[in-house]
């Protein structure tokens, strides 16, 4: 019964994010949370779901003693906006707050991560614990790479690399094609997906990742994470996969999610041995054209804010935010604004 209420949520939502749709967080949980100890925050409004968001109880942030509340991400979830259908996002926000405040336990505050300025999560819950007089202040923000529709890929392009640097590309292009014979492949279905991620596990572990110890392939539960989620998001039409094939073999794979009006970025992976002739770069070039899909307005690469290859072709930036507030009676909402303040002084003297 749930399954189909939050798929039509998912679909209706204001802002989309894959990351907590059915197809993702159902893998999640499974593998990231075994004990079962995530919730679903809810809201329903005659009888119709209208709002999701997974929570958890940390017993410390960022390595200091402070339990919170927050919304539940793994290292894999890139997104922490709640899905909130547009009209009934004031009312989750006064209940989410509400719900804090009557079940604290041992948090002395909400801590919410991973929510896009541009999303209607961080501006509805402000705004609900101005309305209470709580404190509920931005601790952090990043900039992470993306792009907005208006300009061809090409234009973008030009935007975002000076024409030195285009020619070099170019250049590179040529040369790969002269080793072998290069194939481009997008794909937006199912088809050959088992044997097209077996393809991107193996050459993500013969990376800097593999011999690190953080490629996909390296975890049980990363690695199922990946197959699962690919495969739920090719059963819902919200998966697009390319790659570069040099006589046969895989020397650039790149997943991402379509969901709604934006595009989210996934998982890449390169040749090593090629690194030279910058596949990987190339192929985010091809990648520039998720914007002619006529229902994508924006696509966030989800990638680090210092990533040394997204930043230099992917030209505009999405503000992505940490909120956190004040919640419970008096005395722990006071307790919870000094941790906050501490936080902001913190970070601050970080940067």
């Amino acid at each position: 019964m749930l399954d189909a209420h939050w798929d039509r949520l998912a679909a209706s939502c204001a802002v989309p994010n894959p990351f907590y749709e059915r197809w993702y967080l159902t893998p999640s949980f499974r593998h990231f949370d075994p004990g079962g100890e995530v919730r679903l925050a809810t809201l329903v409004v005659g009888g119709n779901l209208v709002a999701l968001m997974p929570m958890a109880r940390k017993p410390r942030y960022y390595g200091l003693p402070f339990p919170h509340l927050t919304n539940w991400q793994h290292p894999n979830i890139f997104c922490g906006e709640p899905l909130v259908v547009a009209e009934h996002a004031d009312a989750f926000a006064r209940a989410l707050l509400g719900w804090c405040d009557s079940n604290p336990q041992q948090a002395l505050f909400l801590s919410l991560s991973g929510l896009p300025r541009d999303g209607l999560a961080f501006d509805a819950i402000s705004t609900a614990a101005g309305r209470d007089g709580r404190s509920a202040r931005m601790v952090q923000t990043i900039e992470r790479a993306a792009l907005h529709r208006g300009p061809t890929p090409q234009e973008h392009l030009r935007q975002a690399l000076e024409r030195k640097r285009r020619k070099e590309l170019q250049r590179k292009r040529r040369r790969l094609e002269e080793a072998g014979t290069l194939v481009f492949s997008r794909q937006s279905d199912a088809t050959d997906l088992t044997p097209w991620i077996d393809e991107f596990l193996t050459l993500e572990a013969s990376s800097w990742k593999g011999e690190q110890g953080s490629a996909l392939a390296s975890a049980p539960a990363t690695e199922a994470l990946f197959r699962e989620s690919l495969e739920g998001a090719a059963r819902a039409g919200k998966l697009e996969r390319l790659a570069f094939h040099l006589d046969g073999r895989p020397v650039a794979m790149l997943s991402s999610f379509l969901s709604g009006s934006q595009g989210f970025g996934f998982k890449t992976a390169y040749a090593a041995d090629l690194a030279k002739l910058s596949p990987g770069m190339l192929l985010q070039v091809e990648n520039l054209a998720i914007l002619e899909h006529d229902d994508i307005v924006m696509s966030d690469s989800c990638a680090a804010p210092d990533h040394p290859m997204i930043g230099q072709i992917w030209p505009d930036r999405r503000e992505i935010a940490l909120l956190s507030v004040a919640i419970g009676g008096a005395l722990r909402r006071a307790v919870g604004a000094g941790l906050i303040a501490l936080e902001i002084y913190r970070t601050q003297r970080r940067q």
